[in-house]
């Protein structure tokens, strides 16, 4: 399934980087790719979009394992602060009810609500943290994913209430001095700007899966286009049970779980 996910990016994200340019210049590419059917998680799909989504299939997430969340941090020179009121996540675990909240806890296994769960961003397709930002620097992409420009960002954290998921963390001091191995590939952050999950956006330009995803050795993440029915994404969503987070809020989410 792996080699079949890689396969797909590079198809996917060089469609994409092409898609951008003839967006960006009023160009429509004629390599539009028509989508018939109605996602249930998109109300108004347009044909030729790509919208980037991630499933956690969290039977075969062990408990004890922390690579997906290394790989992340390590990709994005996330810092580790050792006080927890300064800490950065960009991928964490958490506990049941805390993620999944205002779930229906009736018939509920223990074994389920004892056992931690994925959290990232939702890369919401109606998100709050976007609509709210003043300056435009937390913005959504013609791909779906949701971003944050640093150096647009001016720090007034209007987005860290309006995001129902916690998702995002504001850099109370400068994140330079608590990076423990420093990748240059990706900008580091300054003190006063918030940062969050990107769907690795930096990888997907280059065809790569994202690093949580690459790093997974049970392969529990899979991540690809939901406006795409052959995608593996799509096909597992379509196969199985899944849920989200907080979905009455409307959203719409671009994460799923299997539980």
């Amino acid at each position: 399934m792996m080699n079949e996910q890689r396969r797909e990016f590079i198809k996917k994200t060089t469609l994409g980087v092409f898609a951008g340019l003839g967006a960006a210049s009023g160009l429509v590419p004629a390599f539009s790719l028509e989508k018939t059917a109605l996602p249930v998680w998109d109300e108004k799909p347009v044909p030729g979009k790509i919208r980037w989504g991630m499933l956690i299939d969290t039977r075969k997430c062990k408990e004890d394992c922390q690579q997906c969340i290394a790989a992340c941090h390590h990709e994005h020179n996330v810092p580790a602060f050792k006080n927890r009121r300064e800490e950065i996540r960009w991928i964490w675990k958490n506990s049941y009810r805390n993620v999944f909240p205002t779930a229906d806890i009736a018939g509920v296994s223990k074994e389920i609500q004892n056992r931690t769960f994925i959290s990232l961003c939702n890369h919401c397709a109606d998100s709050p943290c976007t609509q709210i930002c003043p300056t435009g620097a937390t913005f959504k992409r013609w791909d779906g994913i949701v971003e944050i420009d640093y150096h647009r960002c001016i720090g007034c954290r209007f987005c860290m209430p309006a995001c129902p998921y916690g998702s995002l963390s504001f850099n109370w001091e400068d994140p330079r001095t608590e990076i423990v191995d420093p990748v240059t590939a990706y900008p580091t952050r300054q003190q006063g700007v918030v940062e969050k999950c990107n769907f690795c956006s930096n990888r997907l330009v280059k065809g790569l899966l994202p690093a949580c995803v690459e790093a997974c050795p049970e392969q529990a993440l899979v991540f690809g286009d939901l406006n795409d029915p052959r995608s593996d994404i799509r096909m597992l969503l379509e196969s199985n049970v899944t849920m989200q987070r907080k979905p009455e809020l409307g959203t719409k989410p671009s994460v799923f779980y299997i539980i």
